[in-house]
């Protein structure tokens, strides 16, 4: 599957956040990436470019590309409930974020890494797709003969997040996709009406 493989601190400054993650670069010039950097006096956006640079800061949080953000809207347009909301739910319901968030991997990149990889199972089935969906109750673990990778050991020793909608053993290296989770559960700073009004127009 493609995907964004271009420079992450000039994205980060882009947004004025790592959405990336942890990033040294960032820290030291969280200012707008260019030849003027901070002194650059910029003018009021507007509404449109708020709109696309949200929907932007979506895609590049998630790791997601054009085709498969729309088609992920049009599912959540479809479905019942808040758009913006359920939008963000199918994110987090992909396998490559779940991953992430339970430690296995450090970026949701290294979990897509991982996954393509063949050294995740849903269910006690190998899964290398990163889009795949869980459905609530579905048990993610990382595979018998990958529970000794130094990566994997060194991502789960370093990880402290913990989320209500999944729970995690360390010892048998498996976890559960418990719920979906509420808005409020989301930690990304992303406003999904913004996005909702983009695609609307």
């Amino acid at each position: 599957m493609a995907r964004y493989t271009g420079p992450k601190t000039k994205i980060a400054r882009k947004f004025g956040e790592a959405i990336f993650g942890e990033d040294k670069s960032f820290e030291k010039r969280n200012y707008p990436p260019g030849q003027h950097g901070n002194a650059r006096r910029r003018g009021k956006k507007s509404e449109y470019a708020i709109q696309l640079m949200e929907k932007q800061k979506a895609k590049y949080t998630y790791g997601i590309l054009e085709k498969q953000f729309r088609n992920l809207f049009k599912k959540a347009t479809a479905s019942k409930g808040i758009t913006g909301q359920v939008l963000l739910q199918l994110c987090e319901s992909r396998l490559d974020n779940v991953v992430f968030r339970m430690g296995i991997a450090p970026t949701r990149s290294a979990a897509r890494q991982l996954v393509s990889h063949r050294h995740i199972t849903v269910n006690g089935e190998l899964v290398n797709i990163p889009s795949y969906s869980l459905n609530a109750g579905d048990v993610v673990a990382v595979r018998e003969k990958s529970k000794s990778i130094e990566a994997i050991e060194r991502s789960l020793s370093n990880s402290s997040n913990v989320y209500e909608w999944i729970t995690w053993n360390t010892a048998t290296k498996e976890g559960t996709y418990v719920s979906v989770p509420a808005r409020l559960q989301i930690p990304e700073n992303i406003n999904e009406q913004f996005i909702v009004e983009l695609y609307s127009k």
